[in-house]
């Protein structure tokens, strides 16, 4: 599970670089609060397409996420 431990680090990592709060993440990929806190705290992993919500975002690669 070494990769859902990178991807909450890399979430969270990028969220603070982009100054973005756990809600406005959540509210901009159509998630609620808790939902997006346990990706960050590595508890379940996004769906698919919240992964690609997420890459979108923040500018990034989907293997950017999880590398």
């Amino acid at each position: 599970m070494q990769e859902l431990y990178r991807l909450s680090e890399n979430l969270k990592r990028l969220r603070l670089q982009y100054g973005f709060t756990q809600s406005y993440v959540a509210q901009q990929i159509g998630v609620k609060y808790a939902s997006y806190h346990a990706y960050e705290a590595g508890i379940t992993l996004p769906t698919l397409e919240h992964f690609i919500l997420l890459a979108k975002l923040y500018d990034v690669p989907l293997d950017d996420l999880v590398e």
